[in-house]
Order: C-alpha cells, then sequence, then structure tokens
C-alpha cells in the first residue's frame, strides 16, 4: 500500500519473454496487486509470468487475450481487473522494461495525495533525452506531443507517447473503458476523454530507458498518419462535448473561423502563386484578399487556443 491506498499495476505484455521477468523482478514492494495481461503472445511471455505465482501468490494475477487486440486494449483489460479488486491507484508499466521501476512512487504521490487525477510520466524533461532516445522516435514523439496538446487541451503536458502513468479509481470509473482506442494511440485518446470530463493530469520527470534488448513494434510511418487522424476525430469530439453540450463556449465560432479561413488563404494563395508563374500578373487586391484570410485565419486559431487554454488552466 501507499499512504493508506491500494496500488495495482497493470502490466500489458506482448512476446516480452525476454524482459517480463526483469519487470516482475524489480516491482517495487508498494505495488498491492500486479496484473499481466498477455496480448496473445506466441512466445514464452505467459509461461514465464506464470511460473512467478509460486513466489507472488495473489499478488499476481495472469490474464490472457486469446487474440492480439493491441496495447491499448490489454491495458484496458487490466484496468478493469483492477477495478474489480477495487483498487485505490492503477499505474501502467509496459512488460519490456523501459519504465524505470524507481520513477513509479515518484508518479503514485500526487495521485495518492489527491493532488492530481492523473499523473503521467514525461521523458523529455531530461537533458539526456535526446541523446538516449532514437531521434526519429523523439522527433516524432514531440510532434504528436504538439497536436496532443490541441486535441486534448492539456497545453501543459507533453510526451505524448508516454504510457508510464497512475490513474486514481474515480476518474477510472468515469471512463468509458470500452471507448478507448485500442492500439497505440491510447495515451493520447484517454487524454481527451479526461478532459472532457474535467480531470487533472501532471506531467512528471521519468528517466529513458532504452537499450536493454526490448523490441518496439512501432512503425513512424504508420503510426503518426494513424494517431493524427485519431487526434482529429478526438479533438472535433471534444469541442462539441464539452464546449457545445455541457458548456457552451464562444471558443467554438473562432476555432470554426480559424479551420475555415486559414485553409481558404492557403488555398488562394497557391493558386495565386501558380498563376503569378505560368498565367500572368496577379490582381494586388487578390493579394491582399489572400493575406487577409491567411492573418484572419490564424488569428482565430490563436484566439481560440487562448481560450482553450485558459479554460483548462484549473486541470493541471
Amino acid at each position: 500500500m501507499y499512504n493508506g491506498q491500494t496500488v495495482a499495476v497493470v502490466v500489458p505484455a506482448h512476446n516480452e519473454e525476454q524482459l517480463i521477468g526483469q519487470v516482475l523482478d524489480t516491482m517495487p514492494d508498494f505495488v498491492d496487486l500486479v496484473i499481466v495481461v498477455d496480448d496473445a503472445s506466441t512466445d514464452h511471455t505467459a509461461a514465464i509470468v506464470a511460473s512467478y505465482k509460486t513466489g507472488m501468490g495473489p499478488r499476481l494475477v495472469l490474464v490472457e487475450h486469446a487474440h492480439n487486440q493491441g496495447v491499448g486494449a490489454a491495458i484496458v483489460t487490466g484496468y478493469k481487473q483492477a477495478l474489480v479488486r477495487q483498487s485505490d491507484m492503477v499505474a501502467v508499466m509496459a512488460g519490456d522494461g523501459q519504465m524505470h521501476p524507481d520513477d513509479l512512487e515518484r508518479l503514485v504521490a500526487p495521485v495518492a495525495c489527491k493532488e492530481t487525477d492523473y499523473a503521467k510520466g514525461n521523458r523529455l524533461f531530461r537533458g539526456e533525452s535526446w541523446q538516449m532516445i532514437p531521434h526519429t522516435r523523439y522527433l516524432g514523439n514531440s510532434a504528436l506531443s504538439l497536436l496532443t496538446k490541441i486535441a486534448s487541451g492539456y497545453w501543459h503536458i507533453a510526451d505524448s507517447q508516454s504510457g508510464y502513468t497512475v490513474i486514481s479509481r474515480t476518474a477510472l470509473q468515469r471512463l468509458d473503458l470500452d471507448g478507448i482506442y485500442k492500439r497505440y494511440g491510447m495515451p493520447n485518446d484517454i487524454l481527451i476523454k479526461l478532459n472532457v470530463g474535467n480531470f487533472r493530469v501532471r506531467d512528471i520527470s521519468v528517466r529513458p530507458v532504452y537499450n536493454i534488448g526490448e523490441r518496439s513494434g512501432i512503425r513512424l510511418r504508420t503510426v503518426i498518419p494513424t494517431i493524427s487522424w485519431l487526434l482529429l476525430r478526438g479533438f472535433g469530439w471534444r469541442l462539441k462535448d464539452k464546449y457545445i453540450i455541457r458548456d457552451f463556449h464562444p471558443l467554438v465560432f473562432f476555432y470554426a473561423m480559424g479551420l475555415t479561413l486559414f485553409p481558404a488563404g492557403c488555398l488562394f494563395g497557391a493558386y495565386l502563386f501558380w498563376y503569378r508563374v505560368f498565367i500572368g500578373t496577379v490582381a494586388t487586391t487578390s493579394a491582399l484578399f489572400a493575406v487577409f484570410l491567411l492573418i484572419s485565419g490564424l488569428q482565430a486559431l490563436f484566439f481560440a487556443m487562448f481560450f482553450d487554454m485558459d479554460y483548462n488552466k484549473h486541470l493541471r
């Protein structure tokens, strides 16, 4: 227990026979329940976890998916198991050993003290991250973090792809777990849903762990477009649900104006550029109109973002 509250850790695992034992061996003593969700591994992951049952007893629970459903689905399965067992806080630690166990207490502490509802690890706070994280993944993470700020309304968070998290039982109970995205976009999707529920989220500095034998299943060429589309849909849903249905806010007008005028200005400007290069002189009034559309669109977008930041500033 931690501060008189029970702590469960969900460990999603798929083909992690090399490192799952290390994850279980280094699990902090204050953790009351470890729920390993084997997402239809084709190696010996489940057998290795089962071998730990003798030593860990009822503290260890193994759940096996009959079919591979994705890391998000594995985490949701673990969340449901933790709720059934009345855990007060539920953490997520990957089965590949990339989440340092010594950082878990720092994530649990603010949730236990009711200072936040969802604590999320941030590897980008540390100066050594650029040297340790593969540069393509670092830059991809940074781009998705920016998009996640806009989509989720949590403008103070970064490292959106970090799955090292702790959530309170209250927040977990109010989430629609079955509606959460089932694969790598799950951390982004849950942030959007937490924002609509007005839950507090805090970034906690954690150390990056790489080159310990882990194997990444992430392919940036497919993951970035997929998550970007997920964020776009989630952004639209959040605006509708939070700022129209639950509490009407004028920022929706600014977003609507910005998302109309700015693209129109870009398209019209591109057309004028093509016209000038291939046909002839462009009228001054046409050029000024394109500039007007661009500037007005940008101003509207910036106003909308400012209103969004201000509306969610209490969710830090």
